[in-house]
């Protein structure tokens, strides 16, 4: 159990194949994108992930990266599935790249290969969708399911301190997951009493972040309304020292798995006749924060007798979260659609994403903004001199993560509206 392919080089995949690749294993990387594979051969990663450049600088040579999936498989006797599964443009599920992959895997399977699921499925997916493509190799074989639980930008957890579930199609497919685990993971490994528990663990994970985001959007909407600070709420409702988890506003939720990962189990239960009615409705209430968030600008333009047809407005942040690379399902995109199609003259700038910014840099958005949407907490934006807001002339601020000083800038003549905190 030395050598070992993992089918899918993105935020999954590759901080896993560096991981191994560390720990002293013979690594393929295998991809269909041969743009990424021929960056990885280099020691360059794809990713902008600061942690994860210096993991694939320091593996390189060590990782066979290639987009011939059946060579690296034939020569594995792991082969760990890191595929995307997102959902399509009606929020069902689209396992296309998953069957895609296993269909390329099960080409080439040898006898007694363990073959691990690390992308997130919904529950009966091993059993119903991928088992039954791997059996056509004709040999025998191990297969369990790991769901990956990643943080990119968490610098607290990382892929190797961070508790794995496994679960398989049978108990000797959990012992050899467990035991592969074990050799490259520094904490705990659990091991569930089916591959469905497995599966369940975490979409049941993400689904509960959803919930509680959407919670405490429809709070701060709610205290929007009753001229009450959300974040004081909270800081006062965290000092109770059980039952309290803190959730915070914000713009939408984004990234691969939380505004993802709830289609999942909606759908699956639809089909076994369950109505999943609770997390229809969390996902309604965190979709609807982009148009939120631009509905708050428009109540603050009315102020000044403004609309939004023709505003300069400063857009800053594309990424879904602090500090990352990551657009995936990022609620920029929709707020920058929104505003668009109600005629704004757009800006847009984020220190980490090139794609989709039209400026240079902060300077340059402020300057030619008279309106600001703060949608992405990165230090560079909660760090920004707030005396430049003033110097060129912004007017207004919705501050989208409630990161930035609310009494400073109301100070300075702006007006500021947060998510939850006027």
């Amino acid at each position: 159990m030395r050598t070992i392919t993992v089918v899918g080089l993105g935020y999954v995949g590759l901080p896993l194949a560096c991981l191994c690749a560390e720990k002293d294993f013979d690594v393929y990387g295998a991809d269909i994108d041969k743009n990424k594979v021929s960056l990885i051969s280099q020691g360059i990663s794809p990713i902008g992930d600061p942690d994860l450049k210096d993991a694939v600088k320091k593996t390189k040579g060590k990782i066979k990266a290639t987009d011939n999936i059946g060579e690296a498989v034939k020569n594995s006797s792991i082969v760990i599935v890191c595929v995307p599964t997102p959902v399509d443009d009606d929020c069902l599920p689209n396992l296309r790249p998953l069957k895609s992959a296993c269909e390329e895997v099960s080409k080439s399977l040898q006898k007694d290969t363990l073959v691990i699921i690390e992308s997130t499925i919904f529950p009966g997916t091993t059993y119903e969708i991928i088992l039954p493509i791997l059996k056509k190799s004709n040999v025998d074989f191990y297969l369990s399911h790991c769901p990956e639980r990643l943080d990119p930008g968490n610098k607290k957890f990382a892929i190797q301190n961070i508790p794995r579930v496994v679960g398989g199609i049978n108990n000797e497919s959990t012992k050899k997951a467990a035991e592969f685990y074990q050799k490259i993971i520094d904490v705990d490994i659990i091991e569930l009493s089916s591959v469905k528990a497995a599966e369940a663990t975490k979409i049941m994970e993400n689904t509960f972040r959803d919930i509680n985001i959407a919670f405490i959007n429809e709070m701060a909407m709610s205290f929007d309304k009753e001229g009450i600070d959300i974040l004081e709420v909270i800081r006062g409702a965290s000092t109770k020292p059980f039952a309290f988890m803190p959730h915070y506003p914000g713009t939408g939720v984004g990234g691969h798995c939380i505004p993802v990962d709830p289609y999942y189990l909606i759908e699956k239960a639809k089909q076994i006749g369950f109505s999943h009615k609770f997390l229809s409705l969390a996902r309604e209430i965190n979709n609807n924060m982009s148009n939120y968030t631009v509905k708050l600008l428009e109540e603050v333009l009315q102020k000044l007798k403004k609309t939004i047809k023709n505003a300069k407005i400063g857009v800053l942040g594309l990424a879904y979260k602090a500090d990352v690379d990551d657009v995936r399902e990022s609620p920029a995109f929709k707020i920058i659609k929104i505003l668009k199609k109600k005629d704004a003259d757009v800006f847009v700038f984020d220190p980490y994403v090139k794609k989709g910014t039209n400026v240079e840099n902060l300077n340059e958005l402020l300057q030619k903004s008279d309106y600001i949407i703060l949608v992405t907490a990165h230090n560079k934006f909660k760090n920004i001199d707030l005396n430049k807001l003033k110097e060129n002339n912004v007017k207004i601020v919705i501050d989208g993560r409630n990161c930035l000083d609310k009494e400073k800038i109301k100070s300075m003549g702006i007006m500021y509206h947060g998510i939850g905190r006027s």
